[in-house]
């Protein structure tokens, strides 16, 4: 096992340094330089500044280990170690000059979860999670609420690709008929860093890419929540080749996290969709 301590910091140590210069970019971006990667995603410079210092970091102490980002893909190196990194998750909060926007960086051994790691700049608020060692924010513990009642619940949702846009409306709808407070932030990764806070009961993405949320799934569990799929499976990492190819399909999953507490209720609601 590599030395989780050299780990932690070359992680805190990419996403400040990344932070930092998105920052900077953020105030004075014009949003007349956008560019579309796909049909519905949003691709900026600051998408690969971000990448770049991020990818810096990680090669130079790690060498050997694999690495998927969403902008440059894979690295090609075959390792146990498997570094999954989102520069900038919100993109399209981030170019129109909405804060809710994020960097997500996780790490996975022989295909499991070992550590996490969201940073949202504009809050100063870095999360970090370890596989059996818990979940913390700035370095104070977090842990999921306790919340049930659904006048007091809140939930995040939202469509993850325009293609699954009819299932989170459903789901929305739905919600909002039994009375549930139903949001969407922009960012799967901070929406997830909320449930693992407390701060939320739940999040609900249909059709979301594996770097937008890797991190984000430890962050709940270690913060005593549930993440699951649709069939309520326990949401695990899969991976293929298409999938390191950004195949436009394959690398995309469903995903509900909660509280526990909610998750059931949740996936009832899910299945009459």
């Amino acid at each position: 096992m590599e030395n989780l301590n050299k780990i932690k910091a070359t992680a805190t140590r990419a996403a400040k340094r990344a932070g930092e210069q998105l920052l900077k970019e953020f105030f004075k971006f014009d949003r007349s330089k956008i560019e579309l990667k796909s049909k519905f995603e949003i691709l900026t410079k600051c998408d690969l500044i971000s990448e770049r210092i991020i990818l810096n970091e990680i090669k130079k102490a790690f060498p050997t280990h694999a690495i998927l980002s969403e902008e440059s893909g894979s690295n090609s190196i075959k390792s146990e170690y498997l570094w999954i990194i989102d520069p900038i998750d919100g993109s399209t909060n981030f170019s129109f000059h909405n804060p809710l926007w994020s960097i997500s960086i996780g790490l996975a051994k022989d295909n499991q979860l070992i550590c996490g790691l969201v940073y949202v700049p504009i809050l100063k608020e870095l999360y970090w999670a370890e596989k059996n060692k818990g979940a913390f924010c700035n370095g104070k513990k977090i842990k999921v609420s306790n919340l049930t009642d659904g006048n007091a619940v809140h939930t995040f949702c939202h469509g993850g690709t325009k293609g699954d846009i009819k299932t989170a409306l459903a789901y929305y709808k739905k919600q909002k008929l039994d009375k549930l407070d139903c949001r969407q932030l922009g960012s799967a990764a901070i929406e997830l860093a909320f449930v693992a806070s407390g701060r939320t009961e739940s999040i609900m993405i249909p059709g979301v890419r594996i770097w937008d949320i890797a991190a984000g799934v430890l962050l709940v569990r270690e913060a005593g929540g549930q993440v699951t799929d649709f069939s309520g499976k326990p949401w695990q990492l899969e991976f293929s080749d298409t999938i390191f190819k950004n195949n436009e399909t394959s690398s995309r999953k469903d995903i509900l996290a909660s509280n526990c507490l909610v998750h059931d209720e949740i996936l009832k609601v899910i299945k009459k969709i």
